[in-house]
């Protein structure tokens, strides 16, 4: 599987331009703990919720300040025809819980922990759901083959 498959999109960006409050508005807008920042097409970095926290705020940078002053560059980021095995590498390495997913140069997505986690999360649920199924499907009561006053198996 792709990493294009597990990613959301369109990633959420601002400008290096976009001060630290408007950055913190808009990520709680969107329900988003990171930012992409861009220029036109070109990715400059990301900034998020932790930046603003620990780089601005426990400073105490002023909201008016541009992203570009606390955001983190450059990126790191991952292709979105990567298998998605290259992505848990990736968040292994680097210790991130967030990628910008690219397509050559192009901002196509982000990739975040989460995503990930929902991923195996749907894997299990495939693998189980048989199983579920066929435990549903069976009588309920007694085991016929349970002893019942010393509960060993016959």
């Amino acid at each position: 599987m792709n990493v294009s498959a597990s990613m959301s999109a369109p990633a959420v960006s601002v400008t290096a331009t976009t001060t630290i409050g408007e950055a913190a508005r808009v990520m709680d807008a969107r329900g988003v703990g990171c930012l992409v920042v861009t220029e036109g097409e070109a990715l400059l970095g990301v900034v998020t919720d932790r930046d603003i926290a620990v780089r601005a705020m426990a400073p105490g940078l002023d909201r008016d300040e541009p992203v570009r002053e606390v955001m983190s560059t450059p990126a790191v980021t991952i292709d979105g025809a990567d298998d998605i095995h290259a992505a848990y590498r990736t968040f292994r390495t680097s210790g991130l819980r967030r990628l910008p997913v690219l397509d050559g140069q192009r901002l196509v997505g982000m990739l975040t922990v989460d995503d990930l986690l929902m991923d195996v999360f749907r894997r299990v649920a495939d693998l189980l759901g048989p199983v579920s199924c066929s435990v549903l499907e069976e009588p309920v009561g007694p085991r016929p083959d349970v002893l019942p006053s010393t509960g060993a198996v016959r």
